[in-house]
């Protein structure tokens, strides 16, 4: 059993954009980030983000439980990403994400 953190971030529209343009820029920049971590070897990227309801999730796992929310923490506060992301603790073995516990970010 492994310990997953996903990173829950409100699925809100970047600010000021050019009509037309992808309303969620963020999302990218948090999946580069986050290869940049695999690439570290500080986190491992578990699943591909999803959107669920009015979040878009991430999931990223290879790593301590504070390591994992170190991680989350620094996504949280990623220039662009909106206010509001908190994280569930939770295991590969879980039935569905979104169960486990909740940590809000950045964990001070």
């Amino acid at each position: 059993m492994a310990d997953v953190v996903e990173i829950h971030i409100p699925l809100v529209p970047a600010p000021n954009l050019v009509p037309g343009s992808y309303p969620f820029p963020w999302i990218d920049r948090v999946d580069d980030f986050l290869v940049e971590l695999e690439d570290a070897g500080e986190a491992e990227v578990y699943d591909d983000g999803e959107e669920y309801g009015d979040v878009y999730i991430f999931f990223i796992s290879g790593a301590s439980e504070a390591g994992l929310l170190d991680a989350a923490s620094r996504v949280a506060t990623l220039s662009g990403v909106p206010a509001g992301a908190f994280a569930m603790v939770t295991t590969d073995e879980a039935p569905d994400f979104g169960r486990g516990r909740r940590v809000d970010l950045p964990v001070s």
